[in-house]
């Protein structure tokens, strides 16, 4: 991934030398089981462990051999000497090590995105709390329906991270599996035992049955689960976009005095981090597809998918580290504008209204296909000619046999629209206490 999308410490993860210290990491776990099961001398393990790989000389061999796990080994074992060297790598297969320190990658990975979730859900949960009562207009298909409040919509964002770090605890337990079964995966020259006792040591599970590779049906999962949690930021940075377009505007991304939003145009505060957050969302979901492609290998592994995870894996990891943390800014410090979205409250006149006059005039009797279309002929003209749906319905002969003016008044109260926020409020485990500073309808 390019630096601009590197934050330092995903970076470091996926880094060439954090790589060869989990690669090392492995191999010292393997001479140690060894040691305990009596085939390495306890002198050659203290050397073992002693053992250094340096990267520039790995280079070196690596373009006279063309493999990096022989460049690795020659390598390293330059660093312990030929008596010690004759126990490194005992018994293993190239992919002992690389899968296994992959999945020691991915771990960690995963480990620095949940926490990244976590920050992000108490963000949202924040912000949820502050704005549960600051009244907006609900949309679907883009239109004006009922009444929500923002803290009510923010609650569905806390709900759907709270199943995406579910998803992502469930995805790092898949991928926390190694293998030290030899090149087809039989144990033909290291022992189950020996492979449990090195997993065991590393913090890993034993992939029961293994090829030479651990299957990739499970980084495929894991990918996938990235990119959801991806499309999940998606999401959220579509709708900010939608709310801060001039004719919406009832938020707005965070926007310091000293930037410029334009080359042109000095007066534009676009939301480029969330058509930034939309873009990268697009990649993620790119690699998706190739993570399935790697699932199908030749009979018991081909490396027709080196190749792909070499750029997919730490790209997908870094991404999404980004991505997180750039909504987590995004959220905490965005502006909100209450007054604005009360007067988009009323663009229709009153039309939003339309299903409590419908159901208030079948309560007093009225047939519901007739009352529907009353009430979808005055919300018409309340729309078109700009007359509140209040005033129309109060002048409306049907509605006057009905319904009293108390009645028609009793159909424009929000607070009925509100009434059920706190229970959404509390299947999520959000506090309900009315914070200092909020807009209450």
């Amino acid at each position: 991934m390019i630096p601009r999308y590197t934050r330092p410490e995903m970076g470091q993860i996926w880094s060439e030398e954090h790589k060869i210290e989990l690669w090392l990491r492995v191999e010292i776990a393997v001479a140690e089981a060894w040691a305990e099961a009596g085939v390495v001398p306890s002198e050659a393990l203290e050397r073992i462990r002693g053992a250094r790989c340096d990267l520039a000389r790995m280079r070196e061999i690596e373009a006279e051999v063309d493999h990096d796990v022989i460049a690795f080994i020659r390598a390293t074992v330059e660093s312990i000497g030929e008596e010690a060297g004759r126990f490194f790598h005992l018994g293993l297969t190239s992919s002992d090590v690389i899968d296994t320190a992959l999945a020691l990658q991915l771990v960690e990975a995963s480990d620095l995105l949940l926490a990244d979730l976590e920050t992000l859900l108490d963000v949202v949960g924040e912000q949820a709390v502050r704005h549960r009562r600051t009244v907006m207009i609900g949309r679907t298909h883009g239109v004006h329906a009922e009444p929500i409040t923002l803290g009510f919509k923010l609650a569905g964002w806390y709900a759907e991270l709270q199943r995406q770090h579910e998803r992502l605890q469930h995805a790092r337990e898949d991928v926390r599996v190694g293998k030290i079964s030899g090149a087809v995966g039989t144990h033909a020259h290291v022992p189950p035992q020996i492979e449990e006792a090195v997993l065991t040591r590393l913090g890993l599970r034993v992939d029961p049955v293994s090829t030479q590779v651990v299957g990739r049906d499970r980084h495929a999962a894991f990918v996938a689960t990235l990119a959801g949690i991806g499309a999940t930021i998606d999401r959220f940075a579509t709708e900010i976009r939608h709310l801060q377009r001039t004719e919406v505007r009832e938020l707005e991304e965070p926007f310091d005095p000293q930037n410029m939003g334009s080359s042109a145009m000095p007066h534009k505060r676009n939301p480029h981090e969330s058509e930034r957050l939309s873009g990268l969302a697009r990649l993620l979901r790119s690699y998706v597809s190739a993570a399935l492609e790697n699932v199908v290998l030749w009979h018991e592994r081909d490396i027709s998918h080196s190749s792909v995870e070499r750029v997919i894996l730490p790209d997908a990891c870094i991404v999404l580290d980004f991505m997180l943390n750039s909504m987590t800014h995004l959220v905490r410090d965005w502006v909100v504008y209450p007054e604005r979205m009360r007067r988009n409250l009323d663009l229709t006149h009153g039309a939003i209204f339309s299903q409590r006059a419908m159901l208030a005039l079948v309560q007093a009797g009225m047939e519901r296909q007739r009352a529907y279309r009353l009430v979808q002929r005055l919300a018409r003209r309340a729309w078109e000619e700009e007359v509140h749906l209040r005033t129309l319905l109060e002048r409306d002969d049907e509605v006057r046999q009905v319904l009293s003016p108390e009645q028609v008044e009793a159909i424009f109260d929000l607070e009925p629209y509100l009434r059920y926020v706190d229970e959404a409020f509390r299947r999520v485990g959000l506090p309900i206490d009315e914070p200092a500073g909020a807009t209450v309808a």
